[in-house]
């Protein structure tokens, strides 16, 4: 009899496995991209950022007319902070992907590229489930690829024997342009393999290379292009990461992909704005901020959200450093140094211009930054996603900054500096961003 109930026992063990294992949410490892010379946090983070402004520039920009939706192909921006590694081709070739929230299409340095910033590329004549892609195809157009060239004889349309040309499209990036062919191929994340992914296969890069992706990149924005929308029901519109600190290169955190149980219970959300000018922006509503426990005192509407300006607050991946507009940082930094009194006051260092000497101040003198969000959502700022110090002076900065004046300066962007060490996730089925505190190093 005991025999007999055991062998149900294990039957339902093993679909209960089975069942988890397959609502698990697929994860990746994380790693940092750029290892500054410097081994001090500060200086590293201070060489990291003096890039920010190409790509703050790309989040600001927004479509000249309205209704007019603009759907980045490509970001200008400083070397990605952090990579992922992922499989393309058949049978899989390794590359190291940056991880971008604000862009949508995937796209690799494919060989023969002289002109590449790696000689490691992905090689489609060795994949067997690589497909260029036609300039009919339904996906040119969102690629803003090439138009078929015109019927000749006056043709309504070319004969069926004909061979059309392939979707060719060019972009520029930081500094250099590239060019590309839309193609297809089988995209291999963890344990899952996405068949027929539409991506860009780069054949040549003009300008400086120093800023580009070394292997490519994986666009994880809110387009049609985007992982999610190309993943379908796989991964039901969800993914999340846990970004590691910048205290060590060696640290490495984690990509998490669908709504499995791999996401953290404890996640407090805030809904998910949408910009019709630039869909593939996460947007987020943020109502106001605190430095310890008092609240900073901003102009009225100085978070509103406004579609047709461009205003309101993006979550990036991809900036190094959180850029209030000028009227909430000043607002911000004149409260933080009034309960930081530091006797001898504050100097500029990069882009920051709070910094003052910690041996003055008390040991845990510097108080915690919250910011709020609709839905109740108040993101308490660990400390070191606070303050930046320096391991060669007793030397610590406010790790924030006002929007820089050449750019759109109705934008906010929280960084990926002050999202370390925080699960954050993307749930655009549900059009909500949700945050919940982890160790991730």
């Amino acid at each position: 009899m005991a025999a007999t109930t055991t062998i149900p026992l294990l039957l339902l063990l093993l679909l209960a496995a089975t069942v988890a294992a397959a609502a698990a949410a697929a994860e990746l490892s994380v790693y940092h991209n750029v290892h500054p010379s410097s081994p001090s946090p500060l200086e590293s983070i201070i060489a990291l950022a003096r890039d920010d402004d190409a790509r703050l520039l790309f989040l600001s920009s927004k479509a000249a007319t309205a209704g007019v939706s603009s759907a980045p192909v490509a970001s200008g921006q400083a070397p990605p902070s952090y990579v992922v590694r992922a499989g393309l081709g058949s049978p899989s070739q390794q590359l190291l992907l940056a991880l971008d929230t604000s862009a949508d299409a995937t796209w690799a340095h494919c060989s023969p590229c002289g002109t590449c910033p790696s000689s490691s590329l992905f090689a489609p004549a060795n994949s067997s489930s690589y497909a260029s892609l036609p300039c009919s195809s339904s996906w040119c157009p969102l690629f803003q690829g090439q138009a078929c060239p015109a019927p000749q004889g006056g043709d309504a349309a070319p004969p069926a024997t004909t061979t059309l040309p392939t979707c060719a499209f060019s972009k520029p990036f930081a500094d250099a342009s590239f060019q590309a062919a839309l193609a297809s191929d089988t995209l291999r994340l963890g344990r899952d393999a996405i068949p027929n992914y539409t991506f860009g296969c780069v054949s040549s890069v003009t300008g400086p290379t120093t800023n580009m992706p070394r292997q490519g990149l994986l666009g994880l924005g809110r387009g049609p292009m985007a992982l999610l929308s190309q993943a379908g029901s796989l991964y039901n519109g969800v993914f999340s990461y846990c970004l590691p600190s910048y205290r060590s290169y060696y640290f490495s955190g984690s990509l998490r992909l669908g709504a499995g149980g791999g996401q953290p219970r404890s996640v407090r959300y805030t809904p998910m704005l949408r910009n019709p000018h630039r869909s593939s922006l996460y947007y987020v509503n943020v109502t106001g901020l605190s430095v310890g426990r008092a609240w900073v005192k901003v102009p009225a509407g100085s978070f509103a959200f406004d579609a047709a300006t461009g205003a309101g607050t993006v979550v990036d991946s991809g900036t190094v450093i959180t850029r209030w507009t000028a009227p909430v940082y000043a607002a911000l930094r004149e409260e933080f140094r009034r309960q930081v009194a530091a006797p001898s006051g504050y100097t500029s260092l990069g882009a920051f211009d709070t910094c003052f000497n910690t041996d003055e101040v008390a040991a845990g003198g510097a108080p915690a930054v919250t910011v709020h969000m609709d839905g109740g959502v108040d993101l308490a700022l660990p400390m070191e996603n606070t303050l930046i110090h320096s391991s060669a002076t007793p030397l610590a900065c406010l790790a924030m900054a006002e929007a820089p004046q050449n750019v759109n300066s109705v934008v906010n962007v929280i960084a990926n500096l002050q999202q370390q060490n925080i699960r954050v996730v993307f749930d655009a089925a549900n059009s909500r961003v949700g945050f919940a505190k982890e160790s991730c190093n």
